[in-house]
């Protein structure tokens, strides 16, 4: 089993910047596809961006794409995600997850592994 801890949440003015990360212990971290998702109170998890085992292709979602960047360091265990020009509408809990295959990456329900989450709050 794959073991994630999220950190670098926090708050931030809007235009700023978080960059949050998601270290791994436990299992193959680095053959498993990675995702960050996000969750507001009352509404369901949603997908902001994921990668693949190798680093190579990433994938965002409409409303985070030009602003976020996630990257990964097999070596290290960990997977990062740059969030700039932060806006009130990104303040949310943010979650890593990880799977094996990448197939219906967008949906929260396929993901075998989760963090515990780490806020993050963007004040206009």
């Amino acid at each position: 089993q794959a073991r994630l801890v999220e950190s670098g949440g926090g708050l931030v003015q809007a235009g700023g910047s978080l960059r949050l990360a998601c270290a791994a212990s436990g299992d193959t971290f680095s053959a498993y596809f990675v995702a960050w998702f996000r969750q507001v109170p009352g509404k369901e998890r949603e997908f902001v961006s994921g990668i693949t085992w190798h680093g190579a292709d990433q994938y965002y979602a409409d409303s985070v794409k030009g602003r976020f960047t996630i990257s990964r360091d097999n070596a290290e265990n960990t997977v990062y995600l740059q969030m700039n020009s932060l806006q009130p509408t990104d303040t949310a809990v943010y979650y890593c997850a990880a799977k094996r295959w990448m197939s219906a990456y967008r949906t929260a329900s396929g993901y075998a592994y989760w963090g515990p989450g780490t806020q993050v709050t963007v004040a206009s």
